[in-house]
């Protein structure tokens, strides 16, 4: 058998099991083949793992890029070359649609056309809905899915311009249902974001540390629980996506329980950071506003414990990003929030970056014994692969995409203090600055191609590279035909 690629001596990881002594042969763009002692051809090259990981390429399924509504953040460009300099090979972004928006197949030929050409990385794309007509649910979606590979919408429960009501949410439950759609969930009780949010800037706490005083995890849960309800309801497979605190993800755990096709997301900023990162410093009061990101960061390392036990008892079944950046230092990021000279945290853009440092954070989580390596596995490369419908994604095996990301030894890299210019997104800070870190991506291979080669030249794949792929609908279990009572969703 001949091959283009032999990846040797490493440890090949998937979800349930650690393949010793194997090599990774490659053909093209696909596995072709694993086993001992593979022999190439005088034109095969090789590369050594000398006894690192082998993990599948990460699956980001929640980037936010070049969206229209965040000018200062990452491009096509940037961000997908962030994205595979720390082990990702696939990043699902975000089309969003505005309420004016009456139909969706402009935005989508728009935002795909930014995409194409442009990324480092292959990508799949999710709508955001904040206008769900029945004109849209009942004729553009269902061609969406069909012919452009688009089988998951986002919802959110908060945030005026893009807030939905409980009806309009089983609108879109009904609809997805029907196509075996994922429908992911922005769960934050708006009213009582409101309510507080009102009467802190009437008592002038306009600081950045108080948006994570203004989002208290109780507007979390309840909205969190609704949503639950409401997919329950209908029947309807959800994501939660970026949940923070432990009573959130209580209510999903009790939902898996009840064996309800609920799933739940959790991200980097919620495993490694506290609410005190919102508070300013003597040297600039305002910085603060580089950690607003909505959930926000929680008080309590108990939060934090929690997120990491979610990971390993299997209530999360993805772990994303929500790369959502916003430079810090230019007028037009996140200095919206900061008016003649006085800070107001509503005004600040919520997000934080995350696409490169999502896995080297995870794999923090594998060197310190808080999750294994197979929890990894799952919630980075494979379980997001099979909600979002990526059945050649996500695991390493012959006939799948040749996505690889191939990891130092132990002790086979010396320790660091990251800094923003390590980097390769577009974003002027990381919230991560001065972590330590013991591992790092070496190799990351897209689809046969060595695109990231951190001890040679770095960066050395290309620009358009990544292909766009249309996706199926999910592989994950959704639908049971089990209701509440007697009736039943139109069919």
């Amino acid at each position: 058998m001949d091959f283009d690629l032999i990846v040797t001596n490493g440890l090949i990881v998937n979800t349930s099991d650690v393949i010793v002594g194997q090599d990774i042969g490659i053909k093209g763009d696909k596995v072709t083949c694993i086993g001992t002692g593979l022999r190439g051809s005088p034109s095969t090259a090789r590369l050594d793992a000398q006894g690192g990981y082998i993990t599948p390429g990460g699956v980001d399924s929640h980037v936010h890029l070049e969206q229209p509504n965040c000018p200062m953040g990452d491009t096509w460009e940037t961000g997908s070359r962030s994205a595979v300099c720390g082990g990702t090979t696939t990043v699902i972004a975000f089309i969003s649609q505005a309420r004016e928006h009456d139909s969706l197949l402009p935005l989508v030929k728009d935002y795909s056309s930014r995409a194409k050409g442009n990324s480092y990385c292959d990508y799949g794309l999710h709508l955001i809905l904040t206008n769900p007509t029945m004109k849209i649910l009942k004729e553009e979606i269902p061609i969406l899915a069909r012919e452009e590979g688009i089988t998951s919408v986002k919802l959110y429960m908060t945030y005026d311009p893009m807030i939905l009501r409980d009806r309009e949410i089983l609108n879109i439950m009904m609809a997805s249902r029907k196509l075996g759609m994922t429908t992911m969930i922005h769960a934050e009780n708006h009213d009582m974001i409101d309510l507080i949010i009102e009467t802190l800037e009437a008592e002038g706490k306009t600081e950045p540390y108080y948006h994570a005083v203004s989002r208290p995890k109780i507007a979390e849960a309840e909205a969190t629980y609704r949503a639950i309800s409401l997919a329950e309801l209908m029947d309807a497979p959800i994501l939660l996506v970026h949940v923070s605190s432990q009573t959130a993800a209580q209510h999903i755990r009790d939902a898996q329980t009840r064996l309800l096709p609920v799933y739940g997301e959790t991200c980097p900023q919620y495993l490694w950071l506290l609410a005190e990162r919102l508070k300013g410093t003597d040297k600039d009061h305002f910085c603060g506003a580089k950690a607003v990101c909505s959930p926000p960061l929680r008080e309590s390392p108990a939060e934090t414990d929690a997120m990491w036990r979610g990971i390993a008892n299997g209530t999360f079944t993805t772990f994303s990003s929500d790369h959502a950046a916003s430079k810090y230092h230019p007028e037009g990021g996140k200095k919206l929030g900061l008016i003649e000279g006085k800070p107001f945290f509503k005004k600040i853009p919520n997000g934080l970056p995350g696409l490169e440092t999502r896995l080297p954070l995870l794999f923090k989580g594998v060197l310190e014994g808080r999750i294994t390596i197979h929890d990894f596995v799952r919630v980075a490369c494979s379980n997001p692969a099979k909600l979002y419908g990526l059945p050649n994604k996500g695991v390493i095996m012959p006939g799948m995409d040749a996505d690889l990301c191939i990891w130092y030894p132990q002790g086979g890299m010396e320790s660091f203090g990251l800094h923003n210019g390590m980097l390769h997104h577009d974003i002027d800070y990381t919230p991560y600055e001065d972590m330590e870190f013991a591992n790092w991506p070496r190799y990351t291979i897209l689809r046969g191609k060595v695109v990231w080669d951190r001890d040679g030249s770095g960066l050395v794949g290309e620009m358009g590279a990544g292909r766009y792929v249309k996706r199926t609908a999910s592989l994950l279990p959704g639908p049971r035909n089990v209701f509440v009572n007697e009736w039943r969703p139109p069919s």
